[in-house]
Order: structure tokens, then sequence, then C-alpha cells
């Protein structure tokens, strides 16, 4: 905690490169999940102005908050009504794993642009793009986990009976505060670097760094 307000006293530059691609990171990880519901006919998310990159319609107080105390931080989750959407099993899927992959996706442009030679030659962009994918791989690895509310809890949702999912939905609140202390705690660590090695080893093998 103390590191992050340390990095706004001794490197403020750093600081706000920090800030503004961990805040976009996550805008981009909300607008995916309202994107995704409306190619499957949900325009809830549209209708409400949330498909845009501007962060004020996204602005969530606490996760603000959270943001500068801890160094993690949430937006406003994107309005999505499931029941509106054309497939309700692959919709669910779809809509809730679109967040990952839009963080997976970044991090691969990410990973790509550091092994172009000109990119190399460029420490800020070097330190930019760096923290860039540590960022969105961490936003994804952590989103996977299936504990209510993150993505990866409806990710596994749509893969059960659908009559099991009101009783599993009533479980989002207390996941919350579960997952709050399981994060404060350190004990979500080796579960989320589990994930991180597994979608880095997915970024390796997209870029092809797996051939001889």
């Amino acid at each position: 905690m103390m590191g992050f307000f340390a990095l706004l006293v001794h490197d403020p530059v750093l600081f706000a490169v920090l800030v503004a691609l961990l805040l976009y990171s996550i805008i981009a990880h909300e607008v995916a999940h309202g994107w995704v519901a409306s190619l499957f006919g949900d325009d809830t998310a549209r209708l409400s102005g949330r498909l845009t990159l501007n962060p004020v319609p996204h602005f969530d107080p606490v996760g603000m908050l959270m943001l500068f105390i801890v160094g993690f931080g949430w937006a406003r989750p994107v309005p999505v009504n499931y029941e509106r959407l054309k497939s309700t099993r692959a919709g669910l899927f779809s809509v809730s794993l679109a967040g990952c992959a839009a963080n997976i996706l970044i991090a691969t442009a990410g990973v790509f642009l550091l092994q172009l030679e000109a990119v190399r030659g460029q420490p800020l962009a070097v330190a930019a793009l760096s923290i860039l994918v540590r960022i969105n791989v961490t936003l994804g690895a952590l989103n996977l986990i299936p504990i209510p509310p993150l993505d990866g809890s409806k990710i596994l949702m749509s893969f059960l009976p659908q009559r099991v999912w009101p009783q599993f939905a009533k479980w989002e609140p207390w996941g919350l505060f579960l997952l709050l202390m399981l994060l404060f705690t350190g004990l979500l660590n080796p579960m989320i670097r589990v994930m991180q090695n597994l979608i880095a080893a997915f970024i390796v093998s997209l870029l092809g760094g797996g051939r001889g």
C-alpha cells in the first residue's frame, strides 16, 4: 500500500502513467462486457451511455479510492440485462468472458510492441508498455477466478443448469466480502499467480513464442 503512495512522492510522472493505464484497462474491461452484450441483443449498456472510453460514466468513488489506497480498484459495472440476451447460456458465457478477453488482448498487444526494435530503444515506452502488460495480465487473471462477483463466477455459472442460477447469484453479495478478505490476507495470491502463468503461456503461444 505504501509503495503506491511512495511512487506518487518519488516519481509522480510514473505514478500518473500507472494510474492512467490502470484506469483505462479497467474501463476497457467494462466496455467489452457491454459491447458483447449488445452483440447478443442487449443494448442496456449502449442506452446507458457506457460504451465509451470517457472515464466519467464509469467512475466509481469507492473503486477509485481503493485504487489509490491499495493499488487495486474498479469501475462502475456496466449494466447488462441477461434476460434480453438472444442465447442465454452462450450470452452469459461470452459477456462474462469479454472483460478478461479485452485485458488479455491489450496485454498481447503490449508484448508484441515490446518485441519491436523501434520500441526497445525508447525507455519510457518500454516502461509504460511493461506496466500495461502487467496490469492487464493481473486484471485478466483476477477476474477469471470463480468467486462472485468476479467474471469467473458467471463463466462457471454458464456451465451449470439454469435452475441453480438464482441460488448461485444469491452468493454474490457475500462473495465480495470473501474476495476482499482473500485479497487483503494474500490467500488469493497463489490462484492469481496460476491464472497469470496460464495467461502468459497463452500470449506466448499466440505470438508464436514457442516456435523454434
